[in-house]
């Protein structure tokens, strides 16, 4: 049975008996008294979201009696349908996305749901843009991957470089550094699920370009001066530095197609990096991607890479997850350079603005990540009559531009700062 919209939760977390789950659950509580809304929790087993209540209720010492439990499989579509109809917006932290998002997206898109996850699956994230977006729109809702440490540091980093260049932006390069509490690192520093959506994402890289060429059947014009890739592994910063893996680069690409066809703005260029402190450290990350991208090709070492994380991650990973010491003891920061023209310069003269903005925090995966795609779900919420009317499959740039969520971001430690700028 369907409920009346308006008698809907404001928020639904799904996957809460997760890893990434409890630390959204334990993260709303905190929220929930600076923006009182009614919230739910669901997953597959009413026993473990109740476990999942008496640990944040310990752990925090709020009263989440009034929490409503759901249980919800993604094996079945009814059970979707009825978690998201009585919910406006649904926060997914179920992963890998692959596997298990678009069940997910199909029951909020039918149901009338707001949806936000913390997917960095390019190949995911893609593809529901290119089955759901039409229906997105037509049902009149906010589809929205990515709104966690992937890539909302990145993707909305770039926003605000570009609402505070007073000019164009042509280029923005991008360095993520991070540094651990070195104290105790045998409890690993990163959870399984992420390592799995790693290993199934480098395993179906090749599905990429086809999927682009669907989306995107026309290539953009290209802007000159065109931003060039640096060397694999090159200095800077006070660092060595190699191409960073993840999503961000594609992410941001979506945002800025597509302010460049609505909008017809000029698309600022990326290309994104991960610093490290030295030249040998850069070698031997290199070396451990090229080597889990051979054993991704075939079957059998690909099922070893997911059978024992911890041994070919040399104990970065494992099933129970970091310690909240090890996450709390986590920093990271990316820095993001601006390159582009001042205000009222010759676009065709060499750029000769720069600008550089820094976003940091603490605990990006479980920290960072659950801050914003709580935020994430509270802009909907909150101020969805500044975001963009119709609805649909959206980036979190293209989706919350001009609303108020990097200033609510940065008042939650997820930090947003100018810090240099320079014209010739």
């Amino acid at each position: 049975m369907t409920v009346n919209k308006m008698s809907r939760l404001d928020l639904v977390i799904f996957g809460a008996t997760g890893f990434t789950g409890k630390h959204a659950v334990m993260e709303m509580t905190r929220q929930v008294k600076k923006y009182p809304m009614s919230w739910g929790i669901a997953g597959r087993s009413q026993s473990k979201l109740e476990d999942v209540l008496k640990e944040t209720a310990k752990k925090t010492g709020e009263d989440v009696s009034a929490v409503k439990l759901i249980v919800a499989d993604v094996s079945d579509e009814n059970s979707l349908k009825e978690m998201c109809s009585q919910a406006k917006v649904v926060v997914n932290c179920c992963g890998p996305y692959r596997h298990y998002g678009e069940p997910v997206v199909r029951a909020a898109v039918e149901s009338k749901t707001h949806y936000v996850d913390v997917s960095g699956e390019p190949q995911f994230i893609e593809t529901m843009q290119l089955k759901y977006n039409d229906q997105a729109r037509d049902a009149g809702v906010y589809i929205i991957s990515a709104c966690g440490f992937d890539s909302i540091p990145t993707d909305l980093g770039v926003i605000f470089l570009e609402q505070n260049f007073g000019g164009t932006v042509n280029s923005v390069e991008s360095y993520l550094g991070s540094t651990t509490n070195q104290v105790s690192l045998s409890s690993g520093v990163i959870n399984y699920g992420t390592w799995e959506s790693l290993v199934y994402g480098i395993t179906h890289l090749n599905e990429l370009p086809d999927l682009r060429k669907k989306i995107y059947p026309e290539k953009l014009p290209e802007f000159k001066p065109k931003l060039k890739a640096r060397s694999v592994i090159h200095q800077r910063l006070g660092g060595w530095c190699l191409p960073f893996p993840g999503s961000d680069a594609s992410i941001v690409y979506r945002t800025q197609r597509t302010l460049y066809e609505q909008e017809n703005k000029r698309p600022v260029q990326i290309k994104t990096y991960v610093k490290f402190p030295g030249f040998l450290n850069a070698l031997a990350v290199a070396f451990s991607a090229v080597l889990l991208f051979v054993l991704t090709r075939f079957d059998f070492t690909r099922n070893l890479l997911l059978k024992y994380p911890s041994f070919f991650s040399f104990g970065a990973i494992t099933r129970s997850g970091p310690s909240e010491e090890v996450m709390n003891g986590t920093v990271f920061s990316f820095l993001l350079l601006g390159v582009g023209w001042p205000e009222g310069a010759d676009l065709n003269t060499p750029p000769t603005k720069k600008l550089t903005v820094k976003v940091s925090g603490v605990n990006p995966g479980y920290g960072a990540t659950v801050v914003a795609v709580l935020f994430s779900a509270i802009t909907i919420l909150k101020e969805k009559e500044k975001m963009p009317p119709q609805g649909g499959v959206l980036t979190t740039g293209v989706a919350f531009r001009n609303t108020e969520i990097i200033k609510n971001l940065h008042e939650n430690n997820l930090k947003f700062q100018v810090v240099e700028e320079e014209t010739k």
